[in-house]
């Protein structure tokens, strides 16, 4: 679990560095953030999540916790985290700075609700941002 730990702490970094170079989703300047936290102690893990628009994503764009059911949450991250992850791996055809770690999702873990809300929020964030299509049917202009 603590290696979980330090990877998620890692690909958490990346998300900064990729962050800095980036334009915001606005085109209006946007205020410093608060990171989004997701932690769970039992798990022994952490993800700080510090990419500039995320925080406004999730609190104005985003649907409402609960409007999605766990399992569909799990399901698409299942399939985010492995093309994230391929994409990571192959830095040759990948813009390197946005996919610099790879994501430590098991999908034998339960990793709870409010893990895989922020992380399904974020790879609707970071598609739509980056105009990426990590695939599972989505197209980077739609949000949600």
């Amino acid at each position: 679990m603590k290696l979980l730990k330090q990877i998620l702490i890692l690909f958490t970094i990346s998300i900064f560095f990729s962050a800095c170079g980036s334009a915001s989703i606005n085109s209006q300047k946007t205020k410093k953030e608060e990171p989004v936290i997701i932690a769970n102690e039992r798990l022994e893990y952490e993800i700080i999540i510090i990419d500039i628009g995320f925080t406004s994503f999730l609190n104005s764009i985003a649907k409402p916790e609960g409007y999605y059911s766990q399992n569909y949450l799990e399901a698409r991250n299942r399939v985010w985290v492995l093309e994230w992850n391929n994409r990571a791996r192959n830095p040759s055809r990948f813009n390197p700075n946005i996919y610099e770690n790879i994501v430590d999702y098991q999908p034998t873990i339960n990793y709870g609700y409010e893990v895989n809300y922020k992380l399904y929020n974020y790879f609707l964030f970071a598609q739509q941002k980056y105009k990426m299509n990590l695939g599972g049917g989505f197209r980077a202009n739609r949000i949600n």
